[in-house]
C-alpha cells in the first residue's frame, strides 16, 4: 500500500487549524507574518494569561507545528505539482523540546475540552476545540512523526467531531470548512482510492467543495484567512489563476513579511500567461531582500534564482533559464531539499534541451544523490537512459 500514505497526505491537509479567533492579535499576526518564534510567544503568554483555555494550548501546537514545517520547507512545497512535501535534512528534525511541549499542549486542551463535554455533551463549543486539537495531532503525527496509523485514528475522531459540531450549529459557517475540504480532496481522488477503509461512507464532491470553502473566506469568523489560503491553492491547483492572483495579492497586502505568498503570486501569474508580472514580482522579492525589508531574511538568493530560471524554461528561455537556475544550483544546500532537487534536475534538463547530453547526465547523478526518495530524484533516473523532451502542446 505503497500508495497510502498520499492519499492520507490529502485527507490530513483537509484538517482545521486552531484559527483566529475573529481579530488578528498579535500572535496571529506574527503566525501568518511566517513570525513562529514570536508566535510561539505569544501563545506562551496567553496560556499565562488564560490557563483554562482550550484554545490557547491549541494556538501553541499549531504555531510549533508550522514552524517545524517552515524550518523544514514543507510550506514552500508545491503540493499542486506533486512533489513530494515530507522532505527534511536531520538538522531540521524537531528538538525534543519541541516535541514535549507540542504533546503536552494538545493534551492539555483535550483534557479541557473533555472537561467541558462531561458538564454538557452538547457544548458545541467544546466539541470545536476538541476537534482542532485532533487535527492538529493528526497532522504532526503525519507529517513530523510519519506515524500513519495514530494520524488516521485522530483524523476519523476530528471528523466525527466536526459532524456532531454541524449538527448542533447548523449556522456555524466556520465549523463547515473541514466538510469543505473533506468534500473537495475527497472528491480529488481517483475512484479507486474512495474504497480505502477511512473513506468509507464519505464520498466526496470537488466542486461542492469549493463552494464550501469560498462560502467561509466569505462568511467566516475564526477561520476566514485560513480558508482564503486554502483557495488560493486550490484556484492554483484547478488552473484557475484568474480566481487565485486576486486572493493572493489580498492576502499578501495583508501580511507583506509572509514571502512564501509572494513566490505562489509569481507561480500563478506565470500560470495564467503573465510572464512580465511574474518577472516583475520576483524583481521585487529580490528587492526586498536587498533592502533587509523585514522576514525577507529569510529568503535565499538561490530560491530567487531557481524560480526565475524555472519561469524561463517553461517560457522557452533556456539561455537566461540556465544562467539562473546554474547559480541556484551551485548552493543547492541553501535550499529547500524539495527546491534544491528541482534544481539539479530543471538544470539537466536545459542540459538536454540544449544538446549538451553529458552535462544533463551529470545535473541528474547530483539531484539522484542530493534527495534519493524524492519524486525528483525518481524521475531523473529515468532521464538517465533517455534524454529530456518536452512535450508539444495540442
Amino acid at each position: 500500500m505503497a500508495f497510502l500514505p498520499r492519499a492520507v497526505a490529502l485527507l490530513l491537509a483537509a484538517l482545521p487549524v486552531a484559527g483566529s479567533n475573529g481579530e488578528l492579535g498579535p500572535g496571529f499576526e506574527a503566525f501568518y507574518n511566517l513570525d513562529y518564534d514570536t508566535a510561539i510567544g505569544e501563545f506562551r503568554k496567553e496560556i499565562a494569561g488564560q490557563p483554562d483555555s482550550p484554545a490557547a494550548y491549541n494556538h501553541l501546537a499549531q504555531a510549533i507545528l508550522y514552524r517545524h514545517m517552515f524550518r523544514a520547507g514543507a510550506l514552500e512545497t508545491e503540493l499542486v505539482s506533486g512533489n513530494n512535501p515530507f522532505l527534511r535534512r536531520p538538522k531540521v528534525e524537531p528538538s525534543a523540546a519541541d516535541q514535549k511541549e507540542f504533546d503536552e499542549s494538545i493534551a492539555k486542551a483535550m483534557e479541557l475540552s473533555q472537561a467541558r463535554l462531561r458538564q454538557n455533551p452538547n457544548d458545541a463549543s467544546a466539541m470545536y476545540l476538541l476537534w482542532i486539537a485532533h487535527g492538529l495531532r493528526a497532522n504532526y503525527g503525519f507529517l513530523v512523526r510519519k506515524a500513519w496509523m495514530d494520524a488516521l485514528r485522530d483524523a476519523t475522531a476530528a471528523r466525527k467531531l466536526h459532524n456532531k459540531v454541524s449538527q448542533l450549529e447548523p449556522s456555524n459557517v466556520d465549523a463547515r470548512l473541514v466538510q469543505g475540504l473533506h468534500d473537495y480532496v475527497v472528491g480529488s481522488l481517483p475512484w479507486t482510492w474512495r474504497f480505502l477503509g477511512f473513506l468509507v461512507g464519505f464520498r466526496g464532491d470537488k466542486d461542492e467543495g469549493i463552494r464550501t470553502i469560498e462560502l467561509v473566506a466569505r462568511e467566516g469568523h475564526r477561520n476566514r484567512v485560513d480558508a482564503k489560503i486554502i483557495l488560493a491553492a486550490i484556484y492554483r491547483r484547478e488552473k484557475m489563476s484568474h480566481k487565485a492572483i486576486p486572493v493572493a495579492q489580498e492576502l499578501s497586502a495583508l501580511y507583506p513579511r509572509n514571502f512564501l505568498l509572494r513566490f505562489e503570486l509569481v507561480q500563478m501569474y506565470s500560470d495564467s500567461g503573465q510572464k512580465e508580472a511574474a518577472l516583475q514580482e520576483l524583481a521585487a522579492i529580490e528587492s526586498l531582500k536587498g533592502a533587509g525589508a523585514p522576514g525577507y531574511d529569510h529568503v535565499p538568493l538561490e530560491k530567487i534564482f531557481y524560480t526565475r530560471g524555472n519561469l524561463q524554461f517553461w517560457y522557452g528561455d533556456l539561455d537566461a533559464a540556465l544562467e539562473n537556475v546554474l547559480r541556484a544550483s551551485q548552493h543547492a544546500d541553501a535550499l529547500d531539499l524539495n527546491t534544491g532537487v528541482l534544481a539539479l534536475m530543471r538544470l539537466g534538463q536545459i542540459y538536454d534541451l540544449k544538446g549538451q547530453r553529458q552535462e544533463a547526465l551529470e545535473a541528474y547523478r547530483r539531484a539522484i544523490a542530493y534527495a534519493p526518495e524524492s519524486d525528483a530524484a525518481r524521475e531523473s533516473r529515468g532521464y538517465l537512459s533517455r534524454p529530456y523532451r518536452r512535450e508539444k502542446a495540442g
